[in-house]
């Protein structure tokens, strides 16, 4: 286990490596996704979240994540091409990731450890999201039924200090 956020690597949806800490200084809101998901509409209001507080420090990572019911089948570069094409998603779409389970991937079991979700501290469906502070802190969990536009107060007061 890292014993930083900005210690874990992640890498784009091309594979390219990147460190969680190119983003310090920045308020990031973590979100797995997949593109067959009941909750895929989602995508849209998190891309108005971020054209309204990008310029303020919001940063948007997602994940595609195939591990609830086979609903995201897409890579994660076609799944950013489709993220793109249907929702008009212009933040960043992150690597095909494993949310849970025995090859979870070293963010997730970051985010989750130690932190309650309802019953579990596993994820537990696509749309699970994760609000981080400039300092790398974890300020909140959302669950996937919270509609990304009723994140927007938690979003200001974390950009806003």
């Amino acid at each position: 286990m890292k014993t930083h956020l900005y210690d874990i690597e992640v890498h784009d949806d091309t594979g390219t490596p990147m460190r969680m800490a190119d983003f310090a200084g920045k308020v990031i809101l973590i979100v797995n996704t997949a593109s067959e998901c009941s909750f895929r509409n989602q995508l849209s209001e998190l891309e108005f979240l971020y054209q309204k507080y990008r310029d303020e420090g919001l940063v948007i990572l997602v994940f595609p994540s195939d591990d609830f019911m086979n609903s995201e089948p897409l890579d994660a570069t076609a799944a950013k091409t489709h993220y793109r094409n249907e929702y008009g998603v212009t933040f960043r779409v992150m690597e095909k990731t494993e949310v849970k389970g025995d090859r979870i991937h070293p963010l997730f079991k970051y985010l989750t450890e130690g932190r309650s979700g309802l019953f579990t501290n596993t994820v537990k469906w696509n749309f699970t999201k994760f609000l981080i502070s400039r300092e790398g802190r974890i300020v909140n969990r959302f669950s996937p039924q919270k509609s990304p536009m009723a994140l927007e107060e938690d979003v200001k007061k974390v950009l806003r200090g």
